[in-house]
């Protein structure tokens, strides 16, 4: 099988990060997250994720959530949860440099034909910036309220879509015969900008979700730390040569399979004591989150992509200030910064990596938005101006936060 994800340029210790939007929550408001995914992309982010679900029953008696250790999704049903797709064509439009993914899409809700119109689409306004973040789904209710195939043949239903997805973005017209989707001879145009279709991360941390990466994926995208799916470093690397094996076995490159993690994480200003012992994974000062992300980096991952665990606004932005300017560059600014060439449409390396971004990320951002037209620069206004005030905000918070103690909230 070719390889369908075109990587960013491959430089010795560089690992890229990225932030998960909240979907439901506090914080999962229209104009909360445009704010944090503007102040990321002028920070030198390397990646905005959004989260799917189209309802939550108010009964999910018969559904197991995976990543709590009571197996019940936390909050309750009753929130807004602003639709993925549709809220990334918003990213597009706020952000200019940093690539949009899901984290991850449930494949089987959507017929594969319209997502993958979308999703072409999107890479379109965005210039070839989208990533597909692609799972099976876990909410058998869910599945019945959208008309969803049988929640039990969510597996081959995926990799059937995930197929019939990949072959609409490369060839024209396509022709496709399968068991759960089938069409003859149509035009599906326009094709993503990525030559080789929308890379594909497959999330999940199950041997089923690992198989699936190593025979269909171009990245492995789990959530770590949330049991009973911990993925400590040692289950980690235990799964990447599983992977690794079941890509050779699919006569697949191991090494053309992204390795990424998504995680709950915060930098603190200074060293806490946990109220259980123990200080959680990738939640800590910037010494001790570094060094937890080398753990991971040294088992081959090349992407983070982080979860706020803070409940509003300011906070969020603080951390991801100091995670840009303390943590970030320790792993890209030693050879040049980030690299950031996708498909042609999106060249060349932010110099100075994350610290040069928080030094100066609402001039990023006029600067990305004067390379366009003079429509996209005005198109770009609303960002600039929120992710100009947000970082003076953020750095009046982190001035403040050296003469003194820092209440966080949570």
């Amino acid at each position: 099988m070719s390889r369908h994800f075109e990587r960013r340029v491959s430089l010795e210790g560089l690992v890229e990060f990225g932030i998960s939007l909240p979907g439901r929550g506090p914080l999962a408001k229209p104009d909360q997250v445009l704010t944090m995914a503007a102040q990321a992309d002028a920070l030198g982010y390397a990646s905005v994720f959004v989260t799917d679900h189209i309802v939550l029953p108010a009964s999910m008696a018969r559904s197991v959530y995976p990543y709590s250790a009571t197996r019940q999704l936390p909050g309750g049903a009753a929130q807004d949860y602003l639709e993925p797709l549709a809220l990334l064509g918003a990213l597009a439009r706020e952000t200019k440099r940093a690539r949009l993914g899901t984290s991850v899409l449930v494949v089987p809700y959507r017929h594969p034909l319209v997502t993958a119109k979308i999703l072409a689409t999107l890479d379109r306004l965005s210039g070839g910036r989208i990533i597909l973040g692609a799972g099976v789904g876990w909410l058998r209710e869910e599945f019945e309220a959208v008309g969803a195939p049988p929640f039990e043949q969510r597996g081959a239903v995926t990799d059937e879509y995930l197929a019939f997805m990949r072959q609409t973005w490369t060839t024209d017209p396509v022709t496709f015969r399968g068991r759960y989707v089938s069409v003859s001879n149509v035009h599906a145009l326009p094709k993503p900008v990525q030559p080789s279709g929308i890379p594909v991360w497959i999330g999940g941390h199950t041997d089923a979700a690992v198989q699936r990466a190593a025979r269909l994926g171009d990245g492995w995208h789990p959530i770590i730390l949330r049991p009973p799916g911990l993925l400590l470093p040692d289950e980690y690397g235990k799964r990447v040569r599983q992977l690794k094996a079941w890509a050779k076995e699919a006569g697949r490159d191991p090494e053309a399979i992204t390795l990424t993690i998504r995680v709950p994480m915060e930098v603190r200003p200074k060293r806490m004591k946990p109220p259980g012992g123990e200080r959680p994974l990738f939640q800590g000062t910037a010494e001790e989150v570094t060094k937890d992300i080398r753990t991971y980096a040294d088992l081959g991952v090349t992407h983070v992509v982080w979860d706020p665990t803070h409940q509003d606004l300011p906070s969020v932005l603080d951390n991801l200030e100091r995670f840009a300017q303390e943590v970030g560059p320790k792993f890209n600014r030693a050879r040049g910064g980030l690299a950031v060439g996708a498909g042609g449409a999106r060249s060349g390396r932010n110099e100075g990596g994350l610290a040069g971004e928080a030094r100066g990320s609402a001039s990023a951002v006029n600067r990305s938005a004067s390379r366009g037209s003079a429509s996209a620069v005005n198109r770009s206004e609303p960002a600039v101006n929120r992710s100009a005030s947000v970082v003076k905000r953020s750095a009046s918070k982190r001035r403040a936060a050296t003469k003194g103690p820092r209440k966080n909230a949570r």
